[in-house]
């Protein structure tokens, strides 16, 4: 228990740290939401990684989908390097970059505002990101508290307003440079972390072969493959359709998700943006797929601690199951590895949402004449509003880790992915199709959960993502374009041309 305490200790102090160190970053509303631009490849990309993968990931669904699919579930680790990191800094992160600088926006709706010239759009937009981020804090709480219950045996509730309290100290003293900086010193821990966990557990079941031979000897689900055994331990595992739906909920969710794209926004320059890919993607492989591979072993920890009292199996429990034997050092490191993943998470979460509902919702709107430091005031003010309601839900959780994430990103994915990237490229895209794909975004997404005609909640994101990506470019031909000359205002700052001079005068 020492161990662990003097871990935490240390963790705290360095954030408040950091927090106190930040605030000179902090004095307008650039900075305090975007770093003034000039944030260079290594903090983005560890920001980038470490708000993807918090406590949702290591103990809510490498639990759930490890246990489901067995080593199989690593190739959702393996799709969110590629798709969620290296395919989203690429194709969304130079153009988000140079067009919402272009355009003045600090936020999503902000883009969405200025891009499609509509400020129905700003608010609308606002109102989704902020309702559909809470479900997705509280899911985050939700994970670490378990984790720290098992470790500390300390109640749930207070695991959560701790955490909150923290997270709202060095977020609102230092804004988004003291999230970045934080994320940077997280993300170390996360990389080193994931990796002796790993070695830790496959030791504990007699090394890697005899895990896979263990695992191989299992039976899964009647009802799929017929009891046949080794498909835990198979290529594809034993539900491929399944689990392609948790590759596309998770990787490609990323490119609608506000927190996540934002990040684009605030990084320096073209040579940040080609190493930020890069440190990314690798980032994103070690942690993803560590934490997924490590989860494809969860059967070998199947026990009475994973169930309820009517016996049904809780998969939030299998990770902390998994973990509870391991030595106190190294508890002490999954302790501070999770808080890590979590804190990060959290800090651009509170950010995003107080950002948003400042700057798109209450300026201009509720309350006239916002000067820059009346911004500030409010965003800190709107910060710690969002943190008391995301813990309220947490407290009372509706659902399992899994089924709260799902509906955010189904919801704010569905409806932002698919104008969102469209509008970088596309001069065509109408307003009437950015409409159309919030309906559907949300409205596939709110509609399942009181119909559940689908059954899986993760596969109900997945399909709002696909929707929103047919329904924009379908909407967009049919109904009236955008004024021409607005739109190519918004494209110019893509299409700039340079004059530069020869070396070279005399061709060959």
């Amino acid at each position: 228990m020492i161990t662990k305490i003097i871990f935490l200790l240390i963790f705290f102090s360095t954030m408040i740290g950091v927090g106190l160190y930040s605030r000179k970053h902090a004095t307008n509303v650039n900075d305090f939401v975007l770093g003034g631009r000039s944030v260079g490849p290594w903090l983005t990309a560890f920001a980038y990684g470490t708000s993807y993968f918090s406590a949702v990931v290591f103990v809510g669904y490498a639990g759930q989908f490890g246990f489901k699919y067995g080593v199989s579930a690593t190739w959702i680790g393996i799709g969110n390097a590629i798709i969620g990191s290296l395919l989203a800094w690429v194709i969304l992160g130079r153009r988000t970059r140079v067009m919402s600088k272009h355009l003045s926006a600090a936020t999503m709706p902000d883009y969405f505002g200025k891009r499609y010239d509509s400020k129905a759009l700003r608010i609308a937009a606002a109102a989704i990101a902020f309702i559909f981020l809470i479900p997705y804090t509280a899911s985050v709480y939700n994970g670490l508290s378990r984790l720290f219950g098992m470790a500390f045996n300390i109640p749930y509730s207070v695991c959560v307003i701790a955490m909150a309290a923290l997270t709202g100290v060095y977020v609102v003293l230092g804004g988004y440079m003291a999230t970045a900086i934080n994320d940077f010193i997280q993300g170390i821990v996360m990389l080193f972390g994931i990796v002796a966990v790993i070695v830790a557990v496959l030791n504990g079941q007699g090394g890697f072969y005899q895990a896979m031979i263990s695992l191989s000897e299992l039976e899964s689900d009647v009802a799929l493959t017929y009891g046949q055994k080794g498909v835990f331990t198979s290529f594809f595992g034993p539900d491929l359709p399944n689990l392609l739906g948790v590759v596309v909920l998770t990787s490609l969710g990323t490119w609608g998700l506000p927190q996540m794209v934002q990040k684009f926004y605030s990084i320096k320059d073209e040579k940040a943006i080609k190493y930020g890919t890069i440190i990314s993607t690798f980032f994103a492989i070690v942690v993803s797929g560590g934490c997924y591979f490590l989860g494809g072993f969860g059967r070998l920890f199947d026990g009475p601690a994973i169930y309820d009292a009517n016996g049904r199996i809780v998969y939030d429990a299998i990770v902390p199951q998994m973990l509870s034997g391991l030595p106190d050092l190294l508890m002490g490191i999954v302790v501070v590895l999770v808080l890590s993943a979590s804190m990060s998470t959290l800090s651009s979460l509170v950010l995003t949402s107080s950002s948003t509902l400042t700057l798109d919702l209450l300026k201009d709107n509720v309350i006239k004449d916002m000067n820059e430091k009346k911004q500030l005031t409010w965003m800190r003010v709107m910060l710690v509003f969002f943190i008391i309601i995301s813990v309220v839900i947490a407290m009372d959780p509706p659902a399992f880790i899994a089924q709260l994430m799902s509906i955010s990103w189904g919801a704010l994915a569905g409806a932002f992915l698919a104008p969102f990237m469209y509008g970088l490229y596309w001069k065509g895209v109408t307003k009437a199709a950015v409409w159309a794909s919030f309906a559907s975004g949300v409205g596939i997404t709110v509609a399942n959960m009181f119909f559940k005609f689908i059954a899986s909640p993760i596969n109900a994101g997945a399909i709002a993502m696909v929707a929103g990506l047919i329904v924009v470019p379908i909407v967009s031909v049919v109904t009236p374009k955008m004024d021409s000359k607005n739109v190519d205002d918004v494209f110019c700052c893509l299409e700039e041309k340079v004059l530069v001079s020869k070396k070279k005068s005399i061709e060959e």
